[in-house]
């Protein structure tokens, strides 16, 4: 009871730095942050990516399997951000990149010079939460890392996900969660998290995304709970693997009820109060 207490007294005054950044995004001058957070990213993603390459390795070496039966893999990427997976898909896969924000595609574009190995098809400016552009069935494998952190609705955006694949489709994820309550991971992360809410872009780091990945109706999930090494230790905590639709020519499968501890709030009720 008195970590608990310590611990929201702590955010208060962590949340109290954050005023200031709460009233730029009220007012429209945060908007300058997403110009720029797109070059942070970019030039992070090779620090991450030296981290993660095995596990990243590890995540898409069977991807090749779930390509279409006249050999062709359609990708799509949901907050693909600059690019920082294009080295690891399969050779000759063809990739849609969708991200909310407009200001990726410069250094999107240059991972996609990088990697000839892939053909890109178009690059989509919209949230995870509508792909309306993207057709029912259309996509053969759908990847999100670092992405469920930062959607508002992460059930929609796996309802979304679960529409676009085709039947035997896999979605792929990687994402940094909540830690063990009783660590002091934990405990730094809801102290920081509404600073870490601002620096990230929307990053929220006291979710629990196994949960509604769980919950979303997928008929087979393969998931691991990893501490990615070498990592801020806030971020250490992550889930990886992937999960298929059920194809209804093979498959009957049972869709449990969905969790009741969805995090899809907004941002006074998921980052200030958990």
């Amino acid at each position: 009871a008195d970590i608990t207490c310590l611990m929201r007294f702590c955010r208060l005054l962590c949340f109290a730095l954050t005023v200031p950044l709460y009233v730029m995004e009220l007012i429209g001058l945060y908007g300058f942050y997403k110009r720029l957070f797109p070059l942070l990213a970019y030039n992070i993603t090779f620090s991450y990516n030296d981290k993660m390459h095995k596990t990243k390795r590890e995540l898409f070496r069977n991807m090749g399997k779930f390509a279409s039966p006249d050999g062709t893999l359609r990708l799509l990427e949901i907050g693909c951000g600059s690019g920082a997976n294009f080295q690891f898909y399969p050779y000759g896969c063809l990739v849609v990149c969708a991200d909310p924000n407009p200001h990726f595609e410069r250094y999107l574009r240059i991972s996609m010079a990088a990697n000839e190995h892939l053909t890109f098809d178009r690059f989509l400016v919209v949230c995870g939460e509508d792909l309306e552009d993207v057709e029912d069935g259309s996509v053969d494998v759908v990847v999100c890392t670092l992405v469920l952190c930062s959607v508002r609705d992460v059930q929609q955006v796996l309802r979304e996900i679960r529409r676009v694949l085709r039947p035997g489709g896999a979605f792929y994820f990687l994402e940094h969660v909540v830690s063990e309550p009783s660590s002091w991971t934990y405990f730094f992360q809801h102290v920081f998290g509404p600073l870490w809410y601002y620096l990230g872009d929307g990053c929220m780091i006291t979710r629990a995304t196994w949960k509604d990945i769980e919950a979303a109706g997928f008929c087979e999930l393969h998931l691991n709970l990893i501490e990615a090494p070498e990592v801020t230790p806030l971020i250490r905590p992550h889930i990886m693997g992937y999960c298929i639709k059920y194809n209804i020519s093979y498959v009957v499968c049972f869709f449990p009820h969905p969790s009741q501890d969805v995090h899809n709030k907004y941002y006074l009720d998921t980052v200030l109060f958990p």
